[in-house]
């Protein structure tokens, strides 16, 4: 019997389609076989950098694959975000998110994507809550005198940040605004600029990381007041949380996740989620991270989607109960 033109067609096709099948799932199986990207929207040096650097190293040996760090900065980290949005979703091209995925939408930036539609969040990895520390010269020695001490001199105290809308910016203004307080905000070009003058009684006090106020701490030469995370910080032991003193289930900072394109394969997806939470799960990153003041919450994409929505949520009402303009 020969074979209509039509049925040749239909044969053709299916053979093609079974064999693009084919070729998809092997690629999948062989996964990973080339050098897996996580970009990053900051300079190396910083501590986005610095944690994305030691997943890939942890995640390289686990895969035995090349995992390497990719540093696309500018635009708060808007250039970054866009090449992922913008990559093959095949797996090897991840973004290293943080606070500035939610803030920039946040604070009405113009974006070329959607953080929640041109992204598949993979993993959360960690959280850095901040810690509030005061100049030694201000008359308080726990959060709750600080509270005090702020709704006697309202607007009479200022506060210093990494730029407006940074997350320490952020912090300490959500602080103000749950505490029903008023400060000064005084925005510098660097966290690290902020904490000279808060030792030197310019400001009097910052939200600040861990690892940028300990020396400072040991010297006497700033007071830490409380951990705005659910935990204490294993730098600081005898710091409490703020959770635990004035604010009931308060937990800020930053933080730092996997994503990469939407539309990831799901063997793929699952693949790098179990890979992030193992290595999360290590004894060694685990010390390594936590003497950056970094807590793990590595966990399923649904979780890490979940947190994002949550962020996003959060930073817009900040937005909104500041009357729209953050300065």
């Amino acid at each position: 019997m020969i074979m209509s033109i039509a049925a040749r067609m239909l044969a053709g096709a299916l053979a093609l389609s079974s064999s693009l099948w084919a070729a998809h799932a092997l690629a999948q199986d062989n996964f990973p076989s080339q050098p897996i990207r996580l970009v990053v929207g900051f300079a190396p040096g910083g501590s986005s950098d610095a944690t994305a650097r030691l997943l890939a190293q942890k995640l390289s040996t686990q895969m035995n694959a090349n995992v390497v760090v990719l540093n696309r900065d500018g635009a708060n980290t808007a250039i970054a975000a866009e090449l992922v949005a913008n990559s093959k979703p095949d797996g090897y091209t991840l973004l290293v998110s943080t606070p500035s995925q939610v803030l920039s939408p946040a604070l009405g930036d113009k974006l070329s994507y959607d953080v929640f539609k041109d992204f598949t969040s993979v993993s959360m990895v960690a959280t850095a809550p901040p810690i509030l520390v005061v100049n030694p010269a201000i008359p308080a020695n726990t959060a709750a005198e600080f509270i005090s001490h702020l709704k006697a001199n309202p607007g009479k105290l200022s506060y210093g940040s990494a730029g407006v809308g940074s997350i320490i910016h952020l912090s300490a203004l959500l602080f103000c605004q749950a505490n029903g307080v008023s400060a000064l905000h005084v925005p510098y070009k660097s966290g690290s600029q902020a904490v000279t003058d808060l030792v030197g009684g310019q400001i009097q006090f910052s939200m600040q990381s861990a690892p940028a106020v300990v020396p400072m701490l040991r010297d006497k030469r700033l007071k830490a007041l409380g951990i705005a995370g659910l935990r204490r910080s294993p730098l600081l032991p005898e710091v409490p949380t703020l959770a635990e003193t004035i604010m009931p289930g308060f937990e800020i900072g930053s933080w730092y996740g996997l994503m990469g394109p939407a539309n990831m394969p799901p063997a793929i997806l699952r693949r790098l989620n179990s890979e992030i939470v193992k290595a999360m799960q290590d004894a060694e990153l685990k010390t390594k991270f936590a003497q950056q003041g970094l807590d793990s919450i590595a966990g399923t994409p649904e979780e890490a989607a979940a947190y994002l929505r949550s962020e996003s949520e959060r930073w817009t009402k900040v937005v909104k109960n500041a009357g729209g303009t953050i300065k």
